[in-house]
C-alpha cells in the first residue's frame, strides 16, 4: 500500500507534494494510475526526476496542474518572460468558482508573511477561519498585515453604489469588528485605507491570490489568479509593491 505524501517544504519537488496531498492520492496510486513503477514516482519526488513527455500529460491530467507548474525545471532557461508566465498557478473565472480547499489549504500552511488587501472581505476572515490562522502566526513570530476598506469615506461608499453593494461601508466595518480579538497581537497589524482598489490582495508566503476590480463588477463575480513566486519571474512582485503602496498610506482604526 503506498503512502500518503504531505507538503513539506524544502523537499527536491514541493509542488508535485502538495498536488498529490491536495488530491489525497498516494504515490502508489498515481503511479497505478498514469503506468509506472511506484519507486518512479517516489524518484519524481525525492531526486526531482522528470518524466518523459507522455507520463508527464498523464500525471497533469491527473493532479489538475500544467506540466510547468509540477516541474518548473522544464522552463530553465528560457527568459525572465518565460519565468513570469511560470508564476501562474492557476485562474478562476469568478472568485466563487475557486474550490474552498485551496483557500483553506493556503491559509494553513501560511508561516512567514500573511498580507490581505480589501474592501471587506468577510468571505475569507469568516468562512474560512482566518483570526485562528493569525492567532497560530503571532505564536510562532509571523508577520501579518491586513488592509480593510474604512467604513467612514467617500471611497468605499461610492465603490459600495458602483457594484450595487451599497452595504459594502457596513461590511467592511463589520470585518473590522470580527478581527477585534487578534488586533494587537505580537507581530499583527490592521489599517484602513480610502483608495480606490484595482485588484483584491491575498498573500500566503510566497504564493498569491490576485482577484482584479472592474468597474461596475463586483469582487466575487471577479477573475481570480493564483501566482507563486518564481526565479526572475515578476508578476508576484508587482502585486507585492502594490500593496506596499497602499500600506504605506493607509492608517490604524480608530480604538
Amino acid at each position: 500500500m503506498g503512502t500518503f505524501v504531505r507538503y513539506v517544504d524544502g523537499m527536491p519537488n514541493p509542488r508535485l507534494r502538495s498536488a498529490l496531498a491536495a488530491r489525497d492520492m498516494t504515490t502508489a496510486g498515481l503511479a497505478a494510475t498514469v503506468g509506472v513503477d511506484p519507486k518512479s514516482v517516489e524518484r519524481w519526488l525525492t531526486q526531482d526526476r522528470v518524466p518523459h513527455r507522455g507520463t508527464r500529460a498523464r500525471v497533469a491530467t491527473v493532479l489538475g496542474h500544467e506540466e510547468t507548474y509540477l516541474w518548473p525545471s522544464l522552463r530553465a532557461g528560457l527568459a525572465a518572460t518565460t519565468a513570469t508566465a511560470s508564476e501562474l498557478v492557476g485562474m478562476w473565472p469568478t472568485r466563487d468558482s475557486v474550490p474552498g480547499d485551496v483557500w483553506r489549504s493556503l491559509s494553513s500552511r501560511v508561516s512567514r508573511r500573511l498580507e490581505v488587501l480589501v474592501y471587506s472581505g468577510g468571505f475569507v476572515v469568516e468562512a474560512f477561519g482566518l483570526p485562528r490562522e493569525i492567532r497560530r502566526m503571532a505564536a510562532d513570530d509571523g508577520s501579518v498585515r491586513i488592509l480593510l476598506g474604512d467604513s467612514s469615506s467617500e471611497e468605499v461608499r461610492r465603490r459600495g453604489v458602483a457594484e450595487g453593494l451599497p452595504t459594502l461601508p457596513a461590511r467592511a466595518a463589520s470585518t473590522l469588528d470580527y478581527l477585534r480579538d487578534v488586533r494587537g497581537l505580537p507581530g499583527v497589524e490592521i489599517r484602513v485605507h480610502d483608495v480606490p482598489l484595482y485588484a483584491s490582495i491575498y498573500r500566503f508566503d510566497d504564493d498569491m491570490l490576485v482577484n482584479p476590480h472592474t468597474h461596475g463588477i463586483g469582487a466575487k463575480d471577479s477573475p481570480v489568479f493564483h501566482y507563486e513566486r518564481v526565479g526572475t519571474g515578476g508578476l508576484f512582485g508587482y502585486y507585492e509593491k502594490a500593496f506596499d503602496r497602499v500600506w504605506e498610506t493607509a492608517t490604524p482604526p480608530a480604538p
